[in-house]
This record gives structure tokens, C-alpha cells and sequence, in this order.
């Protein structure tokens, strides 16, 4: 540097300041590394054992700490190419999918356009007089309309044929007295959640959720130009696996993203970015609490447990019971508002993809974990719970 300085320039006091401003930018870079480092050994311990264990071709894991993002690849995103996964690469979320369409519809309710205290027949005419009828919206976000399959029969393929199946459909159990998982629920509360903003659902993800939360390479209908970033699914016995479109999926399980808007989506859910007044609102919304279910509170979508939480209780509250039977729930009356001390989840599954997302608000700490395969929901858990509870303690 000093042979740049030209005589007469000299100045030892701003020549001083200079070189300060390097060694704070280098000591800062540097320990910037060095927690880079930290994080990625933290990372590396919790996936790799848990990627042999089950073959699994490709693991992306973005966490997001006080609202600076870190972004961790693994493995590849095609086993026939060996294109190795990048921050480009699209996963399947599955029943991530989910939290999006409650997004939607809560932003709709803070638009004016919907109340999720309405019953499905104001939005569905057609349907007035049947048991669907009268199943509230609330009930179709939270998972307590009564009994809904896991899936919609493979005989439904068309708008009428389903419209015609919640006609004659009859519940369990009563309305908002178990939770009963299933994907026609929260599918429902999005046919409706478009009509209600007059226009096709797709459309709507796009323009009203993924765009103003900078979401940029998050689709539910993959571009010719992005199909070259989507990875392959594998199946258990190592089947290339994509999933396939059909009523209500775009609702349900049709999301594919990567981890870096996953991240996104995560510091919108903590508060940490910003976006349109009424869609904050609505993000922030879907963190109200409805109903005790188990060892979890269910908001809309969301699953919540007071934090800090076990790991015991954690693999409870995602445990198949919680999936294939029915819990008893008790409504909170009124309804809690969104707390930051919780640890709140989604789990998601296609048949070539596993995914997790889970945020502790008051930590401002969060982490999604997307693969190209679906391995075991508890250990995705583990992973998670391993990696935030040790970050937390940094």
C-alpha cells in the first residue's frame, strides 16, 4: 500500500485508520470462518451416520441463526449423473406443502376474504345440508373435521367426482373432538382458500407467498429451465421417484424448493424479514394455538411444543400414531396467541423425498433437512434435535 501513497499524502493518523479497518475486517472474517467451521462439524456429526445408514443419495440442511443462513450440501442429487447437490437443488417438501396453504389462507382471512370461523358450505354451496357442510374452516387447518382418510380414494380424479365425495362423505368422530391426519383436510382449505381470492391456487402460491417472501426458486409446477436443478427421489429400494400431480396435490404435497428459501420462509415465520402487512399478519397467524392434541398443541398446520422440549417428547408428537389414528384434542378456548417460546415443526414426505423444518422463535434459531429420500421420520428428528440443541448452547 505504501507505494501507492503519493508524496505530500502522507497522513499517519488516516493511514492508521486504514490499516484498523483491515485488521477488524480480517479479524472479523476470520471469526466468521471459524464459527462456519463450528456449525458445519455440528452438522456433519448429526448426517452423515444417519445418510449411510440409510443410503441416502443427497441431504441438503440450511439453518438460519439470528438471522444469518448457512447452507450445508451432501451427496448427490442424481445417482445416475453425479450432479452433486447444490444451493440450486429442488427438493420435494411434501406435507411442508401444508404450512403454505395455511399461510394462504390466513393471509385470506387477514384480507377480508375468508374467516376461518365460516363453515365449507358458504364457499361450497353445492355442499349445504351435508356433514362437510358444516365442518368449519378452522377444522380443516388444524386437522379436526372428524375423520378424513390419510389420502382421497385413487378413484378421484376430477372436481366433480370430489365434490360428489364430500357430499355423501360422514365423519368418525364429531368435528373439533380428535385430530385425525389427513391431506383432504388442509386440501380443502386450500380449494377454498382460491376461491375465496377468486383465483387458481397455483397462481396464488406464486404471486401472494412465494414472491414477496423472496422465494424465488420455490414452485409447485417445476419450469422447463429449473428441471435440470430438481433432484431425483429414490425409494426405499432405490427406485428413481418423482411425484406425480392429482386432486388437491398442489394443496397437500406439492411444493419443491430448496434449502435456501426454505430459510426464507423460516426467518419470516420468526419475524426476522419483512413483507406485505397483511401477508406478515398471515404468517404470524398460523402460529396461533387451536387445540391440545397428545404431547403437541396444533395450530394451523404447525405443530407446537413449549420450549425447551425433550426428544422424547418430540418423537411422540411425530410418532405414526399421531398420523394414522386419531387423538383426542381439547379446544383452547379462546384460542392462544403465537408464543416464541415454542418449538414448532412439519415434517413432510413424497415417495422419493424426506424433509423436516422446525424454528424456536425465542432462539431465533431455525433448521430444514431436505433429502431425495424418505428415511425414517425419527431420525430426522434426531438430526434436528441434535444440531439446534447444541447451537443453541453457542
Amino acid at each position: 500500500m505504501l507505494r501507492h501513497i503519493k508524496p505530500g499524502l502522507w497522513n499517519p493518523i488516516v493511514f492508521g485508520s486504514v490499516l484498523f479497518g483491515i485488521w477488524v475486517s480480517t479479524v472479523r472474517s476470520s471469526a466468521a470462518d471459524d464459527q462456519q467451521g463450528t456449525i458445519k462439524s455440528v452438522v456433519d456429526r448429526a448426517v452423515q451416520p444417519v445418510m449411510l445408514s440409510y443410503s441416502i443419495a443427497g441431504m441438503a440442511v440450511g439453518l438460519t441463526i439470528a438471522g444469518r443462513p448457512y447452507i450445508f450440501n451432501y451427496g448427490v442429487a442424481s445417482r445416475a449423473t453425479g450432479k452433486p447437490v447444490t444451493n440450486d437443488t429442488l427438493f420435494e417438501v411434501g406435507s411442508i406443502s401444508k404450512t403454505f396453504t395455511a399461510t394462504l389462507a390466513s393471509y385470506a382471512q387477514a384480507n377480508g376474504n375468508l374467516s376461518l370461523a365460516d363453515n365449507t358450505s358458504k364457499y361450497l354451496p353445492s355442499l349445504a345440508g351435508s356433514k362437510f357442510g358444516d365442518v368449519t374452516l378452522l377444522n380443516l387447518g388444524t386437522h379436526t373435521t372428524g375423520g378424513f382418510p390419510l389420502q382421497l380414494p385413487d378413484s378421484i380424479r376430477t372436481e366433480d367426482q370430489l365434490m360428489q365425495y364430500l357430499k355423501t362423505w360422514q365423519p368418525r368422530y364429531t368435528p373439533g373432538t380428535y385430530r385425525t391426519y389427513g391431506n383432504p383436510s388442509i386440501g380443502m382449505l386450500g380449494f377454498i382458500t382460491a376461491k375465496s381470492l377468486g383465483a387458481d391456487f397455483t397462481d396464488l402460491m406464486e404471486q401472494r407467498v412465494f414472491s414477496p417472501l423472496g422465494m424465488n426458486n420455490t414452485y409447485i409446477n417445476v419450469p422447463k429451465t429449473k428441471m435440470g436443478d430438481y433432484a431425483v427421489g429414490y425409494t426405499e429400494e432405490g427406485s428413481p421417484s418423482r411425484v406425480g400431480a392429482g386432486i388437491l396435490s398442489a394443496e397437500t404435497y406439492g411444493v419443491k424448493t430448496t434449502a435456501a428459501d426454505m430459510l426464507r420462509f423460516i426467518e419470516a415465520n420468526m419475524n426476522l424479514s419483512s413483507s406485505e402487512e397483511k401477508l406478515e399478519h398471515g404468517v404470524t397467524d398460523t402460529h396461533t394455538a387451536y387445540f391440545t392434541a397428545g404431547v403437541m398443541t396444533q395450530d394451523l398446520i404447525w405443530e407446537q411444543y413449549p420450549y425447551p422440549v425433550d426428544l422424547k417428547i418430540l418423537l411422540e408428537g411425530n410418532s405414526p400414531a399421531m398420523i394414522f389414528k386419531g387423538t383426542p384434542v381439547t379446544q383452547l378456548t379462546p384460542p392462544e396467541e403465537p408464543r416464541e417460546d415454542v418449538w414448532l415443526n412439519k415434517t413432510g414426505s413424497t415417495g422419493g423425498f424426506g424433509a423436516y423444518v422446525a424454528f424456536i422463535p425465542a432462539k431465533r434459531l431455525g433448521l430444514v433437512i431436505l433429502a431425495n429420500k424418505s428415511y425414517p421420520i425419527d431420525e430426522r428428528i434426531t438430526i434436528a434435535y441434535q444440531i439446534l440443541t447444541q447451537l443453541s448452547k453457542e
